[in-house]
C-alpha cells in the first residue's frame, strides 16, 4: 500500500513517511494536521474516521493497518 504512505506524506508535506514513524512526532503535527488526513482517508480510501480514534493511533503503521482493513465507522 505504498499509494498510503505517498499520500499521507503529501498532505502533511512531507518527503517521505515511514510505518515506524510515530503519528504525534511527525513534524507540525496538530489538529488541523489530523483533519487533514482524516479528510485524505474519507476521500481517496472511503475510511471514516473520528479524531478521537485517531489519536488512539500511536504509529503510522497502525493507521495504515485500519485503512488495509477497510475500517469505516
Amino acid at each position: 500500500m505504498d499509494e498510503f504512505y505517498k499520500k499521507l506524506a503529501e498532505v502533511l508535506d512531507l518527503d517521505e513517511v515511514k510505518p515506524t514513524d510515530v503519528i504525534e512526532d511527525l513534524p507540525d503535527w496538530d489538529s488541523l494536521a489530523a483533519l487533514t488526513v482524516i479528510a485524505m482517508l474519507g476521500s481517496r480510501f472511503g475510511i471514516h474516521l473520528e479524531t478521537s480514534e485517531l489519536n488512539r493511533l500511536k504509529t503510522v503503521q497502525e493507521l495504515h493497518d485500519l485503512v488495509a482493513l477497510g475500517c469505516t465507522r
